[in-house]
């Protein structure tokens, strides 16, 4: 991933990359053969040379917290990736440092920026849907090999709790989470996961590092029919209700959801990572607001947590507004 936010920075025509650290000597020659930039066997040796502006930390969630902490306190604008840390009290410093020392702070859940789910925001939000009742999301797969130090709650589900909060604008009250370690040594690798948020809508969650093949999707069911969209694809179409009535007995007539049209939405395909990188540079130009906060990371942090919590102990778990206000 890494790799992908250099070609990315190095692509853009208002950003100078400077440099990249990174341990690994092959990892150091690749980036020299394929993008011809400077590369360092460490980041402070990175600083010391280069003294960058802003900075995307793209480190194994253990080192999150350490890494962009340093960042923060060299005075850069930081782009950590998902998730913010390895757990909400080290999120909750990342956030505190970055606004002491005046830095822009953003977390990189890059789903936010597909421009599928950018334009079904656009018609959630103009009300094409009426009152929303549901969002269903599938993130399957099998194990990626670079993930060892977080289970799949914390790795991928922590992507389509912020997609659903951003959708829905609005707050998680409790949850329950059923998971599983079927292959995975150290971590779960299932998860099932159910969401109340405080305006009514539902919220299921499907996980896993167990299935043979990639499927990337979000469902968005609401009085007027279902969104759904394909993450891999950048597919956005809608399935319409066609409203009829049904007679149950005698004087008792009631409105019924039927099949209507399929609407397949015409969508601009754009590489997610690339929007979220721009977004991030306007920010730290001070161009425009940040898109994800740190503060968004911490939810979804603590959202995932427990989740998890939920599955190790058997029982649903309440979110209230005391919880967010003592991690912040």
């Amino acid at each position: 991933m890494g790799f992908n936010h250099a070609r990315v920075y190095a692509e853009m025509d208002n950003v100078e990359l400077v440099g990249v650290a990174d341990p690994e000597p092959s990892v150091r020659a690749r980036i020299t053969r394929r993008l011809r930039v400077p590369t360092f066997e460490s980041y402070a040796h990175m600083f010391a040379e280069t003294a960058p502006n802003a900075v995307s930390v793209v480190v194994p969630t253990t080192l999150h917290h350490a890494v962009a902490a340093d960042v923060i306190d060299a005075g850069c604008h930081v782009l950590v990736e998902k998730p913010i840390a390895s757990t909400e009290d080290e999120g909750a410093d990342l956030i505190v440092r970055a606004a002491d020392r005046g830095v822009a702070f953003s977390v990189g859940h890059v789903e936010r920026f597909n421009p599928a789910v950018r334009e079904l925001k656009a018609r959630l939000n103009a009300g094409e849907l009426g009152q929303i009742y549901q969002v269903h999301a599938r993130r399957l797969g099998p194990f990626p090999a670079r993930v060892r130090d977080v289970g799949v709650v914390i790795d991928l589900a922590t992507h389509d709790v912020d997609v659903m909060r951003f959708l829905l604008d609005s707050d998680v009250i409790r949850v329950y989470g059923e998971i599983a370690r079927r292959l995975h040594t150290e971590h779960e690798d299932l998860l099932s996961g159910l969401l109340r948020f405080r305006n009514g809508a539902i919220g299921v969650l499907d996980v896993n590092w167990l299935t043979p093949t990639k499927i990337r999707e979000v469902t968005v069911t609401g009085e007027r029919g279902m969104f759904v969209v394909n993450y891999l694809t950048q597919d956005l179409t809608f399935f319409k209700n066609d409203w009829a009535h049904q007679t149950w007995h005698a004087g008792d007539e009631r409105q019924t959801v039927s099949e209507g049209d399929i609407v397949k939405i015409r969508v601009d395909r754009q590489e997610a990572l690339a929007a979220e990188l721009a977004a991030f540079v306007r920010a730290a130009l001070g161009e425009s607001p940040l898109e994800v906060t740190g503060y968004d990371g911490l939810e979804a942090l603590r959202i995932a947590s427990a989740l998890v919590r939920s599955g190790i102990e058997h029982r649903h778990v309440v979110l209230s507004d005391d919880e967010v206000i003592a991690s912040v």
